[in-house]
């Protein structure tokens, strides 16, 4: 028996919108399936008109200046209790995630307490607002440099991960003065209840955050066109972002645009295989292959191809796929059967170019009613086939057979996407070579190519992002602005 969480927040269903520090009712309600047993929904969730978003812009608004000269230490307090939370109910919060979005229990839990730390990072970063002073090049002038906040911030998250996607923009938007508009993805909306919940208990000004739940088209829409917003952080698609871009240009709106990605693991030569196979599974499969940063392409050199692919296997077959909830689960379901159906179209498609199926590649029946796909190994694979150009978001994996260190990294480089890289050596130089030429944001040597820290930037080159970078002291420059002040003493 499946223990599942009740969502007992009584604003859960006809009242999930956040607007002006009230709840309110939506306009329609959708239901939150459970991806792992599709029998047990989680509820129903408000859809926001767009009137109401509109109320939340205005309030938004309104509440900015209240908020940016709040003192310093009352939103350090704040943001750190907002932090400390999510950390102390990251089981109970990660049980939530998990039942809605798929993952792994222990993933779930992992991402609330992620989130949490990125809440007690930009608690620190209040703190840390610094200006800096220049000496003018005219006599009895001095010059102050300083920044302030942007204004009104929306906020457009993926059901990836539902809680510290939001957070990691969330909490920096919060730290440096600004207002926010969150859109959650209407996939995970109890998660975006659930943490919006924490946040209200704080006593932020009214309007200073704000929930609208809806869909991409009539909300998202709406929200990106608006000229009263300052600016706009997404992840998601590059079609989506791209129309983020479109929509926020004409009325000269910030936009910061996390997208797609297809990043590629190297097995160099001389790699020792036990990392390899771990870094793999854990970059391949992990989250169902739900990432932008899964190793969806596995980069394989000649003189350790054959015993690479025989341990990588056998470490397939023991993984536990199943309902997110249950103990020693490694890979949960599909978010949905939208994109199971989608997955299983790419299967098709690897089988018509005339992949060689190692592993999995098809749908699994188990106990519960949910959209569990199989671990899926693809070999012989060609790097200009649209499986390995396209992101697919599925667990699944194409080896690319190389013969050298050169013609690895250029076929890492050989793709719009530039989002991350790994590669797995023993040699020093090899490392050094691949951190020079991979052209991605993140490079990782001897380890997955998910998994990175909060405290330092995050982000990609090429159409897998756009704007400044995200987290870390970086986040200051998409969620400020500088002013640079001149004055005479007389």
């Amino acid at each position: 028996m499946i223990e599942t969480t009740k969502f007992d927040i009584p604003r859960q269903a006809e009242s999930a919108l956040y607007i002006n520090g009230e709840w309110q009712r939506g306009l329609t309600t959708i239901t939150n399936i459970n991806p792992s047993d599709i029998s047990t929904p989680i509820g129903n969730f408000a859809q926001a008109s767009e009137q109401q978003l509109q109320q939340a812009i205005e309030a938004a608004i309104e509440a900015q200046p209240l908020w940016e000269k709040t003192p310093l230490e009352q939103k350090q307090k704040i943001l750190h209790a907002i932090g400390d939370e999510l950390i102390n109910r990251c089981d109970e919060l990660g049980r939530l995630l998990s039942q809605e979005e798929g993952k792994s229990m222990a993933e779930g839990r992992g991402e609330i307490f992620r989130a949490g730390q990125f809440f007690q990072y930009f608690a620190a970063e209040v703190l840390r607002q610094i200006g800096d002073l220049a000496t003018s090049t005219r006599p009895g002038v001095s010059i102050e440099i300083n920044r302030e906040a942007v204004g009104v911030v929306a906020i457009i998250s993926p059901w990836n991960f539902p809680t510290a996607t939001a957070a990691w923009k969330i909490a920096p938007a919060l730290a440096f003065g600004n207002s926010v508009i969150w859109k959650p993805a209407n996939l995970t909306p109890a998660s975006a209840v659930a943490l919006t919940e924490i946040i209200h208990r704080q006593g932020l000004p009214c309007g200073t955050f704000n929930l609208i739940l809806g869909s991409g088209n009539t909300i998202g829409n709406a929200l990106i066109h608006s000229a009263q917003i300052n600016a706009v952080s997404f992840t998601g698609s590059v079609e989506v972002g791209r129309q983020v871009a479109t929509a926020t240009s004409p009325n000269f709106v910030r936009c910061q645009l996390e997208m797609g990605s297809k990043n590629a693991l190297v097995i160099a030569d001389d790699a020792d295989i036990d990392i390899a196979v771990e870094a793999t599974i854990m970059g391949s499969f992990s989250g169902t292959g739900q990432k932008c940063t899964a190793s969806s392409r596995l980069v394989v050199m000649d003189n350790i191809h054959d015993a690479y692919i025989s341990a990588l296997i056998k470490r397939i077959e023991s993984l536990k796929v199943g309902h997110a909830l249950e103990d020693d689960v490694f890979m949960g379901p599909v978010v949905d059967g939208h994109q199971l159906t989608n997955n299983m179209l790419w299967v098709d498609k690897a089988h018509q170019h005339g992949a060689e199926l190692a592993i999995g590649g098809h749908q699994l029946t188990l106990a519960h009613d949910g959209f569990y796909m199989a671990p899926t190994l693809f070999l012989n694979t060609k790097n200009q086939w649209d499986i390995n150009q396209e992101e697919i978001f599925a667990p699944m994996a194409c080896v690319i057979r190389v013969h050298d260190l050169d013609e690895a990294i250029a076929t890492v480089n050989d793709t719009r996407f530039g989002l991350t890289s790994g590669i797995i050596t023993q040699s020093l130089s090899s490392s050094t070579l691949f951190k020079q030429q991979a052209q991605t944001g993140c490079v990782m040597v001897n380890l997955p190519t998910a998994g990175t820290d909060y405290h330092v930037p995050f982000g990609g080159r090429k159409q897998s992002s756009f704007g400044p970078r995200e987290q870390g002291q970086y986040a200051k420059e998409f969620y400020t602005i500088v002013k640079t002040t001149y004055q005479r003493a007389y």
